[in-house]
């Protein structure tokens, strides 16, 4: 039971191991992955991409008044 909940972490280690363990570390000493040094490092090495805006709301959004 406990292994296979191991199986998708040991996963990742196999198929991209220098960028699992470059965001492990960053994790564990509390590095914001959006810093600098550490997104330029996960850009080279790995398949760090980051996070996107959120889609502006729709032009036809209408307001509701509540009383």
């Amino acid at each position: 039971m406990f292994l296979s909940e191991l199986a998708p972490l040991v996963q990742e280690l196999s198929q991209k191991p220098v960028a699992f363990m470059g965001g492990f570390v960053s994790g564990l000493l509390g590095l914001s992955l959006d810093q600098k040094p550490v997104s330029d490092w996960l850009k080279q090495y790995g398949d760090y991409q980051p996070p996107s805006a959120p889609p502006p709301p729709p032009s036809d959004f209408k307001s509701i008044r509540i009383e």
